[in-house]
């Protein structure tokens, strides 16, 4: 179902307050329509809270000096894979921040080491903004995926939550650059962040049906106590299922996960999302110790139901809610 402004910037006013159920059933039904009712697991691995970039609302901006750093070494990576493979996954994501300790070749490596080891498996990376080339290269050593979420398409937006140093223009150069290559691409947005409209909301739903992502993320902004954005309210529960709806219904072959932020705004905000047609989860794989060091915003949870050794306990939330965790790769339907 293609959307006008227009339609989507209607469907987001009439729900802001309270979700539709009638919304809320027909984006669980395009999603059972095209996925049963299978939600994908994704091993997340933090390898690096490390960055360059000094983006206005993260907590682990170049410019916070109270983080803890840390970086994985190669054999810490790969441990943290071998727990996953252990337990069943078939899909590890390496996300960290824009780490120049790690070498672009380094990277490269990395990859290709997990895939030699894990051949049926995919690797996700989500490591920011890189030239063509350097993606490139990253597809050749084996990397499958790509998240690079754009966080507002629009530029007066994107300019008031990230450093002169960054563009939209540039995010969605790397976005279709990716594409191009033959990744399968995750864009996303942060819904409530500080100076959101609803119509920029619309925006982003206008971007996505032009992109045709294979995966979007959606969270709620949730501050951090050491940038300029902590005393500003976070994004709310029912906004951010709201666009989880519409975009179900705009991608209905979308990977859409259940995030991580929505579980920290709301004990069952995992269970809300997968009842708006998400439809990924991703438990933590990265080291106990670390966990908490990879702070993007205030409160996050890494322990619990949320981590990987806890898979079970997910797995019995996720059946709550007439699904069922499936280990499989879970590649895109789009591809």
């Amino acid at each position: 179902m293609k959307f006008t402004k227009s339609e989507a910037l209607e469907i987001i006013k009439q729900n802001k307050e309270v979700l539709s159920e009638e919304l809320r059933e027909k984006s669980l039904a395009v999603c059972r329509e095209n996925f049963g009712n299978s939600v994908y697991v994704r091993g997340l691995i933090e390898f690096t809270n490390y960055c360059r970039n000094n983006c206005k609302y993260c907590g682990i901006r170049a410019g916070n000096r109270n983080v803890h750093r840390y970086r994985l070494t190669r054999e810490e990576i790969l441990d943290c894979c071998r727990v996953g493979a252990g337990l069943g996954f078939k899909t590890y994501v390496l996300q960290g921040g824009e780490d120049p300790g790690f070498s672009d070749n380094e990277l490269c490596s990395i990859v290709s080491e997990i895939k030699t080891e894990f051949p049926e498996s995919a690797v996700t990376l989500s490591v920011g903004e890189r030239s063509k080339d350097v993606y490139r290269e990253f597809f050749k050593a084996g990397a499958d995926r790509f998240l690079l979420r754009h966080e507002t398409s629009v530029e007066e937006h994107y300019s008031l939550l990230h450093p002169s140093d960054l563009s939209l223009k540039n995010r969605k150069r790397c976005l279709y650059d990716l594409k191009d290559i033959g990744f399968q691409v995750g864009a996303g947005f942060m819904v409530g962040s500080p100076f959101q409209k609803d119509e920029y909301l619309a925006e982003d739903i206008m971007f996505l049906q032009e992109l045709e992502p294979h995966m979007v993320g959606i969270g709620p902004f949730i501050p951090h106590k050491d940038t300029e954005f902590k005393d500003f309210p976070q994004g709310t529960l029912n906004m951010t299922l709201v666009m989880l709806c519409i975009t179900r219904l705009a991608l209905p072959k979308v990977l859409l996960p259940s995030t991580t932020a929505l579980g920290t705004i709301s004990p069952t905000g995992r269970e809300d999302g997968l009842r708006c047609g998400a439809n990924v989860v991703m438990p933590n794989l990265s080291p106990i110790g670390v966990r908490r060091d990879y702070s993007l915003y205030d409160g996050k949870i890494c322990m619990g139901d949320e981590a990987a050794e806890c898979i079970k306990c997910l797995g019995a939330r996720v059946e709550t809610v007439g699904c069922r965790l499936d280990f499989s790769r879970g590649d895109s339907p789009l591809i």
